[in-house]
């Protein structure tokens, strides 16, 4: 056979690029020769898969093997093409038969003795399989079982290269096809909001901001329990429903993430440190791979010590804040991330944490405190709609193990705000929430909000966020009208400095 090809992918971005893989065997030098726009990692492939075919017992040529990546033009990453180009080369030298392999899309790294290893993006692969009405032939992995489409026609398990591929084309047995695995419920957490105690005031704050889907800042002295009240941010939030979950397993899955709870419908919850860079939270690298921003996607993104961040981290996440995407230019192209997160972040109130704390002093001078807080930067915190001050609990009550809600009943109230939220809003179709001077609001409400305004000094974009606030507030209650104590509580979550 002169020439002979396959169906391959590599991953860009959040999608899996389709790839032919072409072999021809020729005369001239004995090798393997990799042509179209292959990097360092796929030129490497020469040596894992002859050596991987020799450990199978197959037969490696002893001629010019030239394999063609195609479309040239496009950059190819990553291993996952060995596995595309050992049955390609193998079908090419008659060594299987060829039935069958068109409707196949591989994807695995090779070892030098014939396994086949997972890569990143295996739900990317699974999507484009799908999308092509082709089965997809990777390694096996956990989990084990999902299908990303009703149309896919199957995944097949390949742990070893000569067993599988006999598999494949009717020979011994030695890959199994995988079934389809139903969305259940996340796994019990041991995270419960009943453990945070004397912070019923944060509880209704956050179960406002859930509802919502609002931005939230906590501000207090150390061991006042913020990082306890945001860890358990997600234990109060709906299910992944399956769309969801497919979007946010493929995010993780390009970034070569482990999946978790995500495969049975829990939120990610990411929680990067004050250290990390730029790229390392909205995205980049080479390959251009998903930043923290994007792996919380339709989950929570927690920044503790928010002041302690970089200064441009901080202010890059703007776009995503307000886009809910992230897009990051390179020289190859652009690249788009979802970035559809709830925003959590908790900070001191003064770099010593103990400014406004009765129990200590606080003895950092003015002007520290004010550029403490004024390393969030004023564009930041103009997109955060919710702002808690986080008192230190009562020693008693702490003792002596005091109970407030519990995560199961604020969820409850998220589900049920979400649920009215979503009939008004189908009601209404949705012209209630378009502008302020649209939304459903009673005149005292109305007077309020203006009172409220002129004494904060609101610029537009703070006086909408109230307004927002003050509708999540409602949806709560089941009211279809704004109230006054709805405007009143919602400006309460402002920041004291305004």
């Amino acid at each position: 056979m002169a020439a002979f090809s396959v169906r391959g992918a590599v991953v860009r971005g959040a999608e899996a690029t389709p790839v032919s893989v072409e072999v021809s065997i020729g005369g001239g030098l004995t090798g393997i020769n990799i042509v179209g726009m292959a990097d360092t990692v796929v030129m490497e492939a020469r040596t894992r898969v002859r050596c991987a075919l020799t450990a199978c017992g197959f037969e490696v040529p002893r001629a010019n093997v030239t394999v063609n990546l195609a479309p040239g033009e496009l950059r190819k990453t990553g291993t996952g093409l060995d596995l595309p180009m050992a049955v390609a080369i193998l079908a090419c030298t008659k060594q299987i038969p060829v039935e069958g392999l068109d409707d196949c899309l591989f994807a695995g790294e090779l070892t030098l003795n014939g396994e086949v290893r997972p890569v990143r993006g295996t739900v990317a692969y699974a999507l484009l399989a799908a999308q092509d009405d082709l089965s997809l032939i990777r390694a096996p992995e956990q989990p084990s079982g999902w299908l990303v489409s009703d149309k896919e026609r199957t995944i097949t398990a390949l742990t070893q290269l000569r067993k599988g591929v006999c598999d494949l084309t009717g020979g011994e047995s030695g890959a199994g096809p995988m079934k389809r695995a139903e969305l259940g419920e996340s796994r019990d957490s041991d995270l419960d909001f009943v453990d945070v105690v004397d912070q019923e005031i944060a509880k209704r704050a956050l179960v406002i901001a859930a509802a919502g889907r609002h931005g939230v800042l906590m501000m207090g002295p150390p061991g006042a329990g913020k990082t306890m009240l945001a860890r358990r941010m997600p234990t109060i939030l709906p299910p992944l429903s399956s769309e969801e979950r497919i979007e946010a397993m493929l995010l993780h899955s390009v970034a070569g993430q482990p999946l978790g709870d995500i495969d049975m419908g829990g939120r990610p919850f990411r929680a990067p440190h004050h250290s990390i860079s730029v790229a390392g939270l909205i995205g980049g690298g080479r390959p251009v791979t998903p930043g923290e921003v994007s792996l919380a996607h339709k989950g929570v993104l927690f920044l503790d010590e928010l002041p302690e961040f970089n200064a441009a981290a901080l202010q890059a996440l703007r776009q995503p804040l307000e886009d809910r995407k992230i897009r990051i230019g390179r020289a190859d192209g652009a690249y788009v991330f979802p970035a559809d997160f709830m925003f959590v972040a908790a900070a001191n109130p003064c770099p010593c944490g103990h400014l406004g704390d009765p129990g200590h002093t606080c003895t950092c001078p003015a002007s520290k405190v004010q550029a403490y807080q004024g390393k969030i930067g004023g564009p930041l915190m103009d997109r955060i709609d919710v702002f808690i001050d986080v008192a230190r609990p009562s020693s008693r009550k702490v003792i002596r193990g005091s109970e407030g809600l519990s995560s199961a009943q604020m969820a409850d109230q998220v589900a049920a705000a979400r649920e009215y939220r979503a009939w008004r809003d189908a009601r209404l179709g949705k012209k209630d929430v378009s502008a302020v001077s649209d939304m459903a609001m009673d005149d005292r409400a109305r007077t309020v909000l203006e009172g409220l305004a002129e004494r904060k000094a609101l610029g537009g974009r703070g006086i909408a966020r109230v307004a927002n606030v003050a509708r999540t507030i409602a949806d709560l209650a089941e009211h279809d009208l704004v109230g006054a104590e709805d405007v009143i509580e919602a400006c309460s979550y402002r920041p004291r400095t305004e």
